[in-house]
């Protein structure tokens, strides 16, 4: 099989260093959260996860190339995350179903 230099994306080096500033800032954004929860009351939890899922996109965007990769590994790779989201949903659904049974005694 011939290997040819446009088979692959070669990504700048700034291009992964302005990705990393963009991690760094949404760590400490993520830190500031956690400090001002008490302000947010219930929407504490959201703002973490909205701020994971930047996080999570960066990096499979970039660091794993799937931005410059093919739809087909992008529906695979998505694939796991609904599957785990899934197991997720059965787990917390038989955690809020259950009936609790305390002994009498």
């Amino acid at each position: 099989m011939a290997h040819h230099d446009s088979d692959h994306h070669v990504t700048p080096l700034n291009v992964y260093l302005k990705v990393a500033g963009g991690l760094f800032a949404l760590t400490f954004l993520t830190i500031i959260a956690h400090v001002f929860k008490a302000h947010y009351l219930g929407l504490a939890p959201y703002i973490a996860f909205l701020i994971a899922g930047a996080k999570a996109y960066l990096v499979m965007a970039w660091f794993m190339h799937l931005k410059y990769d093919t739809a087909g590994n992008r529906i695979i790779f998505a694939t796991g995350f609904v599957g785990l989201a899934l197991l997720f949903a059965i787990c917390a659904i038989d955690i809020y179903t259950r009936v609790y049974q305390g002994s009498i005694l």
